[in-house]
């Protein structure tokens, strides 16, 4: 068995040198701050679609201080389609202490980087083994499954119990050399070879001491959560427009699709007339368009949108607690938009290309 921590990098880094992910934009010109913003957008997505949102990030702010000192629709903005967007806000308010508490530099300490807000100590101890060269042991999703069927750890990897044994694994085998290229082969592992379905486990350089493979049972590890019934939620959207203008909203920092701008909702069509009056929208013409469902990871958002078509310009809105925006369809803003915005927006842009 390759549970000595030798005998186990060895064959990982044998493997990586002849077939490791090498090329990665992240990957040229490592420091810190790049590895972090690449290692947040690589939580819940898949590389092909990270590479150019993290490209087009970079290129507008390529250092702690420009994504600290900018402003958070612009951030926003830039991740508006990546989902997820606790993960934006986080990562601006860790840039923003470790202006304010680290003199702009990235932390090199482990417990420092924990401290950060949206770093845990998997994402720590990748940041600081991939950058800074240090022996952190890591555990993120594809990890897990390499280790977790390795062992044969049965079990979910939520629960702590199994978490726990999963970091002694990790914790044992991870080498103090080389740490750096470890780590990237045991995500580029799970990745691309111990993978979810179908694992290639004739490629695989561990495969001959795999508890997993040698029961047969390699789709048993790691141990799945108990999947409840995911429930469904119902929302009407509304799309006041103005000639090309599109009334919009800022949604409160915390929260779903927090500090991005979307469309004001109601639960049901009795609401619809009141919010509109709210809103200082009196002389139009309802029109619902096509339905849609948009899913989160914990809920379906069955979606109504309906168009309210201004036939004239519209009066001053009585909610002054909100920020509002005229948004311009054919003059996009640069701000941060929750996707069924976007969505709507292009619906929106479709039929005023077809009524031309």
């Amino acid at each position: 068995m390759l549970h000595t921590q030798a005998a186990f990098a060895d064959r990982i880094l044998a493997w990586f040198d002849q077939h490791g992910r090498k090329d990665l934009p992240w990957q040229q010109h490592k420091t810190p701050y790049s590895v972090w913003v690449s290692e947040i957008m690589l939580q819940q997505t898949q590389v092909s679609t990270v590479i150019p949102f993290y490209q087009r990030f970079m290129a507008r702010f390529p250092d702690v201080l420009s994504l600290a000192n900018a402003p958070q629709d612009e951030v926003l903005h830039h991740w508006t389609g990546l989902g997820y967007y606790a993960r934006a806000r986080n990562l601006q308010k860790a840039a923003q202490q470790i202006r304010d508490n680290h003199k702009g530099q990235f932390p090199t300490d482990l417990h420092q980087v924990m401290a950060l807000p949206g770093i845990g100590r998997s994402t720590a101890g990748a940041i600081l083994s991939l950058a800074c060269g240090q022996s952190h042991a890591i555990l993120d999703g594809n990890v897990k499954r390499v280790l977790g069927r390795f062992a044969a750890i049965e079990g979910w990897p939520g629960e702590k119990k199994v978490e726990t044994q999963m970091w002694q694994l990790a914790e044992r085998l991870t080498p103090l050399s080389r740490t750096g290229d470890y780590t990237q082969a045991m995500m580029d592992m799970g990745a691309t070879l111990c993978t979810r379905t179908k694992p290639k486990c004739h490629a695989c350089p561990i495969s001959d001491d795999c508890q997993a493979k040698e029961l047969g049972r390699q789709s048993e590890f790691p141990g799945k959560k108990v999947r409840k019934a995911i429930p469904t939620r119902h929302t009407i959207m509304l799309l006041p427009k103005w000639q090309n203008q599109v009334l919009v909203y800022k949604r409160p920092p915390a929260g779903l699709w927090g500090g991005l701008w979307g469309f004001f909702e109601v639960s049901q069509e009795s609401q619809i007339a009141g919010r509109a009056i709210e809103l200082g929208l009196q002389d139009f013409t309802l029109t619902e368009l096509a339905g849609f469902r948009h899913t989160f990871s914990h809920f379906h958002l069955d979606i109504r949108p309906v168009l309210l078509e201004l036939h004239s310009a519209p009066q001053a809105s009585s909610v002054q607690e909100q920020e509002l925006l005229w948004y311009q369809l054919d003059h996009p803003a640069n701000i941060g938009l929750a996707a069924p915005t976007k969505t709507l927006f292009s619906t929106l842009r479709q039929i005023d290309t077809s009524a031309a």
